[in-house]
């Protein structure tokens, strides 16, 4: 009787966790408990505002050679994050996103569709490509896609998935204002007069191609209301009218880039011919004073930063022979130099600044200062008036006394009050204008004034202009006729991450870099790096007694007074006996250094599975039978 009820409550127990488990993946399945360090499979709550904003379905196609990817173990791991992502969207969307995962076998109808939509193919095999790509589409057609999940940006999936979700959301291609008091556009004037020539930028192109780019003038007294965002580069002494444009721009929302600079080398001053030195006195510096004042960020006036840490190197001349020589005011900035945590610099290849002035928080300003890009903690200010005339590029260099770290580009955010405070400046009228014609022409309605933002501003400052010239970022090709941009560095992309984060929502610049997807195993590396430390040291150890004896025997050599040098003598026997002897003990030990640091690491290995196999399921299996114990003692007693 005792044996049936074991075995009867036995096959219950199995049912009762079978029944558990179906239950449980139906009814818990939208349960969520995320325990990884940096909440990796925890959307923002800006994503989820995007998501949940959504007003048309969209489908996101999912292309992942499933059966390649499990025999490629470091990618595995990540097609199971981005598949298990991609699944929280759809699930939080409530309907609005149709997730469709789809393996495209070598020869197939899709492999076909993955290749016209233009997804890449990594090859793994003479016969077979891998693909790990997305492509988004909206109820209107638009195609949104991201070709391969680089590895390299996990810290910036979720932004770039939510990115994609949001441009299939608002499809229209954004507009962004641009103004410059520099050549960038191009010029009608020959390019042997015109510094910077007489052909656009390089930037100015890319971003022509990327967005509806709109000219303002620098004189402008209103930005128009569909400018999603402005680029403002090197304002010179704008009038109040067109500082209160920007102003009452930014209050209502508007985003701006602004690139302002103590010193442009890429501005030609105009020339007199009557008073040659006047071209090199005038004034090469643009800021936005009365503004930065109210959004809380100052650029120190006449003074550029230099940085021999960083410098690029330069052809000068001394005594009248041609050097190399470092020349600190033009620095080359990498991954240490750059704001990890924002997504316009966290994957920034290298930067090079040309004479870059310096960004600080204002004192006592309640908006956020957050540094994109800094100098290292070896740079220095320097004045600006000293590149003007110098002749001699050493003299920075001789002089250089490194002072601490800089900004040279920041984001601006929070609330801020309008610089205007008793409205909108007056403009005086031309008595020349034809007043007749002037009150033909409509009245516009005014608009409202604001005195202070409805909500956080987004402005991002730069304290450089020549960061934008071609020749400091990009190398000019001519290739059967047409002009061939080869970047150098990365100062486009920097403008084009830029407005391409400004020019979304507020949602979409809230999310940021997750940290890292890859967990290293941070004892064992200790333990490597321990190990070889002691290796390193005995083996210099053996390299230094093995100078020493081959000094010993050319000593040795030396001393001999037979000039038979080629027969060693008794005592430099015993010298090189000694030595191997030597050789050898510390062989010995540099195997047991390595020996004993596979045993830690077997060790810790052992520990770990000893922990996930016996330990875990030992304090289980003991909950469940103290549980059973205490239910079947309190059963007795109601028996009693």
């Amino acid at each position: 009787m005792n044996k049936l009820l074991t075995t009867t409550g036995l096959l219950l127990g199995v049912a009762l966790l079978i029944a558990v488990n179906i239950t449980s993946n139906t009814a818990l399945k939208s349960a969520r408990l995320d325990l990884t360090a940096n909440q990796l499979y925890t959307l923002s709550q800006g994503s989820k505002n995007i998501i949940n904003s959504l007003q048309e379905p969209i489908t996101l196609r999912f292309y992942i050679s499933q059966k390649l990817a499990t025999n490629l173990p470091s990618l595995n791991s990540y097609t199971i994050r981005v598949k298990e992502l991609l699944e929280e969207y759809q699930r939080l969307s409530l309907g609005k996103i149709n997730l469709q995962v789809i393996d495209p076998e070598p020869f197939t109808e899709e492999e076909d569709r993955a290749v016209g939509y233009g997804l890449q193919g990594v090859p793994v095999s003479e016969e077979s490509l891998f693909y790990f790509g997305l492509v988004g589409t909206n109820s209107i057609g638009t195609e949104e896609l991201i070709s391969f999940f680089q590895p390299n940006r996990a810290e910036l999936l979720e932004y770039d998935l939510t990115q994609l979700v949001y441009r299939l959301a608002n499809p229209k291609q954004k507009v962004v204002g641009f103004m410059s008091s520099l050549p960038m556009q191009g010029s009608r004037m020959p390019a042997f007069l015109q510094r910077g020539g007489a052909e656009p930028w390089a930037v100015y192109e890319q971003l022509s191609k990327l967005f509806e780019v709109r000219s303002l003038a620098m004189d402008v007294d209103s930005i128009p209301a569909d400018v999603d965002v402005l680029m403002l580069v090197h304002p010179k002494a704008l009038s109040d009218a067109t500082l209160y444009a920007l102003d009452q721009f930014v209050l209502r929302g508007g985003r701006l880039l602004a690139f302002v600079d103590p010193y442009s080398e890429v501005e030609a001053p105009q020339n007199d011919p009557n008073n040659p030195m006047a071209a090199m006195q005038q004034s090469r510096s643009s800021n936005l004073p009365r503004l930065f004042d109210k959004w809380g960020v100052e650029l120190v006036d006449g003074k550029v930063v230099g940085d021999l840490n960083l410098a690029k190197k330069v052809q000068a001349s001394r005594g009248g022979r041609p050097i190399v020589i470092d020349y600190p005011v033009w620095i080359d900035l990498n991954t240490p130099n750059f704001n990890k945590d924002d997504v316009i610099t966290a994957k920034s290849d290298m930067i090079t600044f040309a004479s870059a002035g310096i960004l600080k928080k204002k004192e006592g300003a309640e908006t956020q200062f957050i540094p994109l890009i800094e100098t290292s903690d070896k740079a220095m200010q320097i004045e600006a008036t000293q590149l003007m005339f110098m002749s001699d590029p050493t003299s920075l260099v001789q002089n250089f006394k490194p002072e601490g770290q800089f900004t040279l580009a920041a984001r601006i955010t929070g609330k801020v009050k309008t610089a205007f405070p008793d409205g909108k400046p007056k403009v005086e009228k031309n008595p020349t204008e034809d007043t007749h014609e002037e009150t033909a022409k409509p009245e516009e309605k005014p608009t409202e004034q604001l005195t202070e933002s409805k909500e956080s501003i987004n402005v991002i400052v730069v304290a450089d202009t020549d960061l934008l010239d071609d020749r400091m970022w990009v190398q000019i090709q001519s290739f059967l006729g047409q002009k061939v941009a080869m970047p150098l560095a990365a100062n486009g992309s920097l403008v084009t991450n830029a407005l391409d984060n400004l020019s979304g929502s507020n949602d979409l610049i809230s999310v940021r870099n997750r940290g890292s997807f890859a967990r290293p195993f941070t004892r064992v590396e200790a333990l490597k790096q321990e190990a070889e430390a002691q290796f390193s040291q005995k083996a210099k150890e053996l390299q230094a007694q093995l100078e020493d004896t081959e000094g010993q025997l050319r000593k040795l050599q030396n001393q001999r007074q037979d000039g038979n040098k080629l027969v060693l003598t008794t005592e430099q026997q015993q010298e090189v006996e000694r030595f191997r002897a030597e050789k050898v003990k510390i062989r010995k030990e540099l195997r047991d250094v390595q020996h004993e640091l596979q045993k830690n690491i077997e060790g810790l290995e052992a520990g770990i599975k000893f922990i996930n196999i016996a330990l875990v399921p030992f304090f289980v299996g003991f909950a469940g039978i103290f549980f059973g114990a205490y239910r079947l003692r309190r059963r007795q007693q109601l028996k009693r």
